[in-house]
């Protein structure tokens, strides 16, 4: 059965700038792929109703695996909805993806909530996964170089 996580963080950046990491394919590129994978683009189309496509590619062997989504609903440095779909068969099924943001004295309060995760990928790889792809998200929008 698909199952559901939820992750906090908060970040010493700004919402404006955490919500712009989600939306700017570069960044996710850099900031989303666990420790050991690379990430392309294939497209990326932010706005409501628009859709995307990424590969993550294991660095030691090579494989690939993509997925793609539609963005669902944008509410500027609030919140985020979006889907994940993946391309592999043995992963079906539809990832709902929430992400709100609130500014906070120091910076944003990050909660993500992803919904639907097939039971092939294990509960506890997914938060490790997610874990690393917050570190490098505070390593993306914390600096503050004018």
């Amino acid at each position: 059965m698909p199952y559901t996580i939820r992750l906090h963080r908060v970040l010493k950046a700004p919402p404006e700038k955490v919500y712009r990491a989600f939306l700017d394919a570069e960044a996710m590129c850099r900031w989303l792929p666990p420790y050991g994978f690379l990430c392309s683009a294939e497209h990326f189309d932010a706005r409501v109703g628009g859709t995307f496509r990424m590969a993550f590619r294991n660095y030691t062997t090579g494989h690939v695996h993509s997925f793609g989504g539609e963005f669902l609903e944008l509410e500027p440095n609030r919140k985020l909805v979006y889907t994940d779909r993946f391309n592999d068969p043995n992963l079906p099924g539809e990832i709902k993806v929430t992400v709100n943001l609130t500014e906070v004295f120091c910076g944003t309060d990050l909660k993500v909530e992803q919904a639907g995760i097939p039971d092939l990928i294990p509960e506890a790889g997914c938060y490790l996964g997610w874990q690393e792809s917050l570190l490098q998200l505070a390593n993306v929008v914390e600096p503050n170089i004018p």
